[in-house]
């Protein structure tokens, strides 16, 4: 160690020589990798090192994913958009969009129909289909493989290739009507198309969110967590090591010179991790991978064409990493101490009032619209949380002074030491803590999001459960009387056909049907009045659906259809037809739309709930990060307990004591940590849904969550007590 002395001599000293310098880094460096493989605290703090490395890289290779696949998707969606102009001269084909949806999930059905025969099919298509076919994306073939898909739009013309959708697990279709073009261009919602080319939203498009939103999600519930594993991993370590930093300063080492040593401790475990971070990439970019449980498949391509930023995300988040661990190892620097700061007399005062500053922050967002409040509450929500377990540990400091005079007072050793343990030590408590405080608040605000229904989609639900698809209705600004006539001819065996008028000029929407029709809903004919009450549950799910005071009118010949608020529906005679009406209600008008009641907005709640399970999937990843740095802090306190406690055993005669402490000073203010974040992601789920004014809290699923916690705590403390009492057996004095 002569050499830190000589590189910290006077300044009116001779300068060491050139390769002396660099000697010492070496030997410095020799002695960090040296220490890295030590007792069984370093073996610890390597695998901590170990897994943060991994979670930091994987979450800047998530970024990277991210960016890829929205650049990728950017890239096919404007290929395949329509070039749409008004001048019939100019154009090559027809088009038009519509909707559908396999089971409760929406797509886009694109109907084209080329004008010239040597135009250019759309992309991912090798060829124009012919009148009456249909090509489908590999991901709609095999969603709707029970709906039979393939058959519902015409006969099947085969798949769609990767390059004509935005992701190889987007849903659909390309149609052509049957149908030639003059016959098309009698209705209006046909548009000419010069080619395509052009960024068009349609498909997966519709439901997207930009990527700084995913990015965003991706940081707070993901991100932020693995930061936390990586601020505990850094402060995980052996009594060897702080002894060493001391030492390092005692000998006149400098910061440069722990950094070196740090650096030499920590570069192997950090090495390894974030080479490990790459398997899941390579996988990812030689198939195309589904991600659970989103069911999104990533396009391997895409991923492939960014292996630039793959390259420089690796060294990056390694530097990340080394950098942290060597930040967080800090001494005081007046001389007094020699042990690695992480705030253990007291807790530094900014992170009390930066809690507090988050909350505010939390609290202000709701009077900004848009993308500022947005980012108003994602960043004080990211500061409280990060910061609540400070706040929890000061509280269990103030408490612990009292539990520690209390114990002395009553003559409780575990009480007493425990009270004191905590007063010394609150840096033990967040470390400890910070697990159970993100994954709470992870837990509530995921319940919040998935609770986001909306009263029309919940209606809808309970409409579904009632009658199932036992009324389908039937809609298009194409449908005419002869429509009608095919329509009503290939519907299935003993299915009913009615119509509906909900012009709004009308005093109440009007249901007419033949006598058939409507004694299929229950009703006698001919009825006493148009407002006549009785029907069995499914006209009282119309009713329910469109107005408790619907007229009723018997038709003796053809439905009258209003073109604008008119809509057909059919009345099955046995459940599980609807595929069958929607083909035959395809066959007679392109484009139509076959829906149950209230399907729209199950659909729509469909979308939300597939963008919930990106949260669901960030969330649960975080959760898990913090569970394992709660996990590594635990472990790391047991190391520490049981090596202060052990000599208890000579002063006590009895192995109580040692459970005692524990309990007080870990089991208790892990208990406070737990009842202050509980209260807190109340407020916190509660203001949120305020603002929204969407979805409900769960006082249950809360309570489940604190009851684990609290669960979580008693352990620790169990576990804690019995190293301590399994080391004090094999303590033996030493002179040290």
């Amino acid at each position: 160690m002569s050499a830190v002395g000589e590189r910290t001599a006077a300044p009116g000293s001779a300068a060491p020589p050139a390769g002396r310098g660099g000697r010492l880094w070496g030997q410095l460096l020799r002695i960090g990798f040296a220490a890295g493989r030590g007792g069984p605290g370093d073996r610890l703090r390597f695998w901590a090192l170990f897994a943060a490395a991994v979670a930091v890289a994987v979450v800047a290779l998530g970024s990277v994913a991210a960016i890829a696949t929205y650049d990728g998707r950017a890239a096919r969606d404007e290929a395949r958009g329509p070039v749409l102009t008004d001048r019939s001269q100019d154009a090559v084909a027809l088009w038009r969009e519509s909707f559908d949806a396999v089971g409760e999930v929406q797509h886009s059905v694109i109907y084209v129909s080329p004008l010239k025969p040597d135009a250019p099919p759309p992309p991912g298509l090798t060829r124009w289909p012919a009148p009456g076919e249909a090509a489908l994306s590999p991901e709609l073939v095999r969603q709707g493989e029970q709906e039979r898909i393939i058959t519902r739009y015409g006969h099947f013309a085969g798949t769609i290739g990767k390059s004509g959708l935005v992701s190889p697990s987007e849903r659909f279709a390309y149609v052509r009507p049957a149908q030639p073009a003059s016959e098309l261009l009698k209705s209006d919602s046909w548009q000419y198309a010069t080619g395509f080319g052009r960024a068009y939203p349609m498909g997966e498009g519709l439901n997207g969110r930009p990527l700084g939103q995913l990015l965003l999600t991706l940081g707070v519930l993901t991100g932020l967590p693995a930061l936390s594993l990586l601020v505990v991993a850094a402060r995980v370590g052996s009594r060897t090591r702080d002894r060493r930093s001391g030492l390092l300063q005692a000998l006149g080492g400098t910061w440069r010179h722990r950094a070196v040593v740090n650096t030499g401790e920590a570069a192997l475990p950090i090495a390894a991790g974030t080479v490990l971070a790459i398997l899941p990439m390579l996988v990812a970019m030689s198939t195309d991978l589904r991600i659970p449980p989103t069911g999104y498949l990533l396009d391997s391509g895409d991923l492939r064409a960014a292996w630039p930023m793959t390259v420089a995300a690796l060294p990056a988040s390694f530097a990340v990493s080394l950098g942290a661990v060597v930040l967080l190892h800090r001494v005081q620097r007046d001389g007094t101490a020699t042990r690695p700061r992480s705030f253990t007399s007291r807790i530094p005062r900014w992170r009390l009032y930066g809690c507090g500053a988050g909350i505010a922050l939390v609290a202000i967002s709701q009077y900004f619209r848009g993308t500022p409040g947005l980012l108003a509450f994602a960043f004080g929500t990211v500061a409280m949380w990060a910061l609540l377990p400070s706040v929890a540990a000061a509280a269990g400091r103030a408490l612990g002074s009292r539990f520690a005079a209390r114990g002395f007072a009553n003559g409780r050793p575990g009480q007493l030491i425990g009270g004191r343990w905590t007063v010394a030590h609150p840096g033990v408590v967040v470390r400890l803590a910070i697990a159970m405080v993100i994954g709470l608040g992870l837990i509530c605000q995921i319940q919040v999001w998935n609770s986001r229904l909306g009263e029309k989609a919940a209606a809808a639900r309970a409409s579904e459960a009632r009658v199932g698809d036992g009324v389908l209705t039937v809609y298009s600004r194409d449908i005419t009387p002869p429509a009608i006539r095919d329509l009503a001819g290939s519907l299935p065996a003993g299915a009913a056909l009615l119509s509906l008028d909900t012009n709004p000029e009308q005093p109440a929407p009007l249901l007419q049907g033949s006598c058939d029709a409507l004694r299929s809903l229950g009703l006698p004919c001919p009825i006493a009045t148009e407002t006549a009450e009785g029907g069995d549950r499914r006209l009282e799910e119309i009713r329910n659906w469109y107005g408790p005071q619907l007229r009723i009118r018997v038709v003796p010949s053809d439905l009258p259809l209003d073109r604008l608020y008119g809509q057909l529906l059919v009345i099955p005679d046995a459940p599980g037809q609807q595929a069958a009406v929607e083909r035959a209600a395809l066959a007679a008008v392109p484009a139509v739309n076959v829906e149950t009641l209230g399907e729209n907005w199950l659909t729509g709640a469909s979308n939300k709930a597939r963008l919930n399970n990106w949260i669901l999937l960030f969330g649960s990843l975080g959760l898990a990060l913090l569970l394992l740095a709660g996990t590594m802090s635990a472990a790391a306190e047991f190391v520490r307990v049981r090596h202060v406690l052990a000599p208890l055993a000579v002063l006590t005669g009895s192995d109580r004591v040692f459970r005692s402490v524990a309990l007080w000073h870990l089991t208790v203010p892990l208990l406070i940590a737990t009842f202050i974040t509980g209260v807190v992601s109340a407020w916190h789920s509660l203001f949120f849904i305020a603002v929204v004014q969407e979805g409900s809290f769960s006082w249950s699923v809360l309570a489940g969550a604190m009851a684990g916690c609290a669960a979580l705590a008693v352990a620790v403390g169990l576990l804690g007590g019995r190293t301590a009492a399994r080391a004090a057996h094999h303590w033996r004095p030493a002179a040290d």
